[in-house]
């Protein structure tokens, strides 16, 4: 019975966080100078394209456990205008999905000159999702329910977002999922509405020692449940003669937790959090980073972590850097 009562809260306190999750599930990839991944107006904002492509497992030894493989394409398209390309697949279990995002975004410089950071960028993407359910390993007796086969179903949805970026401060807010659609997958069970509201911002100070520190947040709400989430973030670059070292510290904790019985017969609560360190290296224009997550709590469905590579290259850089305490621009 404990062990039931153990395996529901798990269900609900990871459900909690799946539900009205289209799209690319939001992780901690936007570290691994990534932001285009979430926020659309960062297409080509920066003064290099951009290649990176992410891999992420949890659960090693788990049988189906989720993982998520992504790759991004952006970069600059005349003076005023970005473009970028996403291409993601996203497994848990029985359930995946597949799809690819368009990205159009547009820059407007307040700047005083060429090196001066003063830039407020709109993105808008539009992108079609898959999504799969595999009935042929159910197995078990009859349900008349179950086709026992592969079912898929398409949508089309939108993701919105703005940016600005002045010197060493920069914010982002995105509206991801914002039309409201319904997968024939599961109609009985899910709401039309997958809209997520994501807030960001920080600032990178000055160098010390050689090293530039970079505190930031990101919030998360759910629109249709309410559900709110936020990572505490900071990054230190240290600059070296081939490019530079850097490493991150990221904490997410929700805003909303679930009840369960404990093995004294009281009543113990939980809220999802977990700790997040990553590790990277920029080799000239290459760029490679390693991240594991651990979830944090007496309750949890694996003692393993989530592990996550993540590789990368810019091309097409622009000869002048923008003065100023940028990463994600420079």
């Amino acid at each position: 019975m404990k062990f039931r009562i153990r395996v529901l809260f798990i269900f609900l306190i990871l459900t909690s966080y799946s539900y009205s999750q289209e799209g690319i599930p939001v992780y901690s990839d936007y570290l691994s100078d990534n932001y285009y991944l979430i926020h659309p107006s960062m297409a080509g904002a920066a003064n290099c394209a951009k290649i990176r492509l992410t891999a992420r497992k949890q659960w090693f030894g788990q049988e189906d456990a989720p993982q998520l493989q992504t790759l991004t394409f952006n970069g600059r398209v005349g003076e005023r205008s970005g473009a970028g390309i996403i291409i993601f697949n996203d497994e848990n279990g029985y359930h995946s999905q597949k799809g690819v995002k368009l990205t159009y975004a547009h820059h407007i410089m307040f700047s005083r000159d060429e090196i001066d950071l003063n830039q407020l960028s709109f993105g808008i993407s539009g992108g079609i999702i898959q999504s799969q359910l595999d009935e042929t390993k159910f197995g078990g007796t009859f349900d008349p329910i179950v086709f026992g086969q592969i079912q898929k179903d398409s949508y089309f949805n939108v993701d919105v977002g703005a940016s600005y970026n002045y010197l060493d401060f920069y914010a982002h807010a995105t509206v991801q999922g914002l039309l409201e659609t319904r997968r024939e997958l599961y109609t009985d069970y899910e709401s039309d509405n997958v809209r997520k509201f994501l807030l960001s911002a920080g600032y990178v100070f000055g160098k010390s020692n050689n090293i530039t520190w970079e505190p930031s947040f990101l919030f998360q709400l759910f629109d249709k449940t309410k559900e709110k989430s936020i990572d505490l973030n900071m990054k230190a670059y240290k600059n070296m003669d081939f490019g530079s070292l850097w490493a991150a510290l990221s904490y997410r904790r929700s805003f909303d937790g679930v009840q369960y019985s404990k093995s004294n017969n009281g009543i113990g609560s939980q809220k999802l959090q977990y700790i997040t360190p990553i590790v990277g290296v920029n080799y000239k224009n290459f760029m490679f980073a390693y991240t594991y997550s651990q979830v944090t709590g007496d309750v949890k469905f694996d003692t393993g972590g989530y592990h996550q590579i993540t590789l990368g290259i810019n091309l097409f850089c622009k000869k002048e850097r923008y003065d100023c305490n940028c990463p994600a621009i420079n």
